[in-house]
């Protein structure tokens, strides 16, 4: 209804692509109408699931005239295809952009991620210096290597420049601290939006005074892959073939090791943002993760960071959560063997608390999600089962799809049927299965 809070996360299997509907939230002049907002638009395959979903976005969001359409703001939380995959400058053609927030990780002119930035270009680069070798991989490590494919490329061409030039605005760089004037929301009413993550500097929070070294080592460690187009490789004259193999394959592991580090910087410097409405808190966190605590100089989780300085925001409880990094146990702060005392325990606690006595769970959730062959921690089950404990939109699946649907699922018998019938979070996945829509909506009253 009009007078609700609308979050609608189109079907993207496994990516994010939220529309967020404010009513009376914008205010430009004497007029008042609603504030319209997308959250990423990517996903790890389903390129033509991602054009109908901006197809179907253009039909949900006001007249800018000139034959456009208007979105009050679109923010890249991180620079993941499985969040920005989908912006294809051509796709968004007929919308009218009004303000463009990209993570301050993604500004290549930001002198306090200059190391995290090295990693990233050292990590792209042997990714896919590697995967032009044609080498057999598992889907687990190809799942790696699809983080750094060239379309990514595309999409920050199009977030930084092509669609900040065709609606004659700049981008803003977000990060916690960022004032109201920064953030040049000046149409926004009767709402807020706070950036609690990342931070400004993100060598120190996310990549660790060592960072240096690190970014060192990995230049050192890759040297073996820097000439990907060379059709013969050069095998050093004072090794045999079997020892330069051997040296290969270690060197590969230890590529692979650093990229996975750069995947966890990217995701914990993803945009969080706290949309505060008529006394209601929703969270949306991109893909951060959490540690076990933290520690000041080290690689830390976006999630700790934010608990230990900008708990004022983040320890209360909250009345939606965008779940992260499509329901991996690493992007919502949980402890698996129930250890209260745990730092992300006490995150979880304070953002969705367990019902008391008799009473009732009323915050909302909902994850973006596809169960796959591939990706076997994605969504995490027993996370969601904790999760459905804490909310009062969860669905009992097994009993809502039946023994025959469910039964269907990807890896059902080791990672679904253990949980299925307990309560979890809407699942963008199941359902497309229930409904045959491509969307599922989340609505919170004032």
């Amino acid at each position: 209804m009009a007078d609700k809070f609308l979050i609608r996360a189109f079907n993207v299997a496994v990516g994010d692509c939220i529309y967020c509907r404010i009513p009376k939230a914008r205010k430009k002049g004497v007029a008042i109408d609603d504030f319209h907002i997308l959250i990423d638009c990517g996903s790890k395959g389903g390129a033509a699931q991602l054009k109908s979903a901006i197809t179907s976005l253009k039909t949900m969001l006001p007249d800018a005239g000139g034959g456009k359409v208007r979105l009050d703001l679109l923010v890249a939380t991180h620079e993941h295809a499985d969040h920005i995959k989908g912006f294809d400058a051509d796709d968004f053609d007929g919308i009218k952009i009004e303000n463009i927030w990209l993570s301050v990780a993604m500004d290549p002119a930001h002198p306090q991620a200059a190391n995290a930035m090295r990693l990233q270009g050292l990590a792209a680069r042997a990714m896919r210096n590697i995967a032009a070798r044609n080498l057999s991989l598992g889907p687990e490590l190809q799942g790696i290597f699809d983080l750094y494919g060239v379309g990514n490329d595309d999409a920050v061409e199009a977030l930084g420049t092509t669609l900040p030039n065709r609606n004659g605005i700049t981008p803003v760089y977000v990060h916690a601290d960022r004032t109201p004037a920064e953030l040049r929301l000046d149409t926004l009413v009767g709402a807020t939006i706070k950036v609690l993550g990342p931070e400004e500097n993100i060598d120190r929070y996310y990549l660790g005074v060592d960072g240096a070294e690190i970014v060192h080592g990995f230049t050192q460690t890759t040297g073996v892959f820097r000439s990907p187009a060379d059709a013969v490789e050069i095998v050093p004259s004072n090794i045999s073939q079997s020892d330069f193999r051997r040296l290969r394959s270690r060197m590969m592991s230890a590529a692979l090791a650093f990229a996975q580090d750069n995947d966890k910087v990217i995701n914990n410097t993803s945009a969080v943002l706290l949309i505060e409405w008529k006394q209601k808190r929703l969270l949306f966190v991109g893909d951060a993760e959490w540690s076990n605590k933290f520690v000041d100089g080290n690689q830390n989780g976006s999630w700790n960071v934010m608990w230990n300085l900008r708990k004022a925001d983040l320890a209360q409880p909250l009345d939606f959560l965008k779940i992260g990094h499509h329901g991996s146990e690493n992007a919502t702060p949980w402890s698996e063997d129930g250890v209260a005392a745990s730092e992300p325990a006490r995150i979880l606690d304070a953002i969705l608390p367990l019902p008391q006595g008799n009473g009732q769970a009323t915050a909302k959730a909902l994850v973006s999600t596809a169960r796959t062959n591939t990706y076997a921690s994605i969504p995490r089950a027993l996370l969601l089962e904790q999760l459905g404990k804490r909310v009062s939109n969860g669905r009992n699946y097994q009993a809502e799809l039946g023994d025959s649907r469910a039964s269907a699922l990807p890896r059902y018998d080791d990672l679904e049927k253990p949980w299925l019938d307990k309560l979890q979070p809407m699942r963008t996945d199941l359902e497309k299965i229930l409904t045959d829509k491509d969307f599922v909506d989340v609505e919170i009253e004032a």
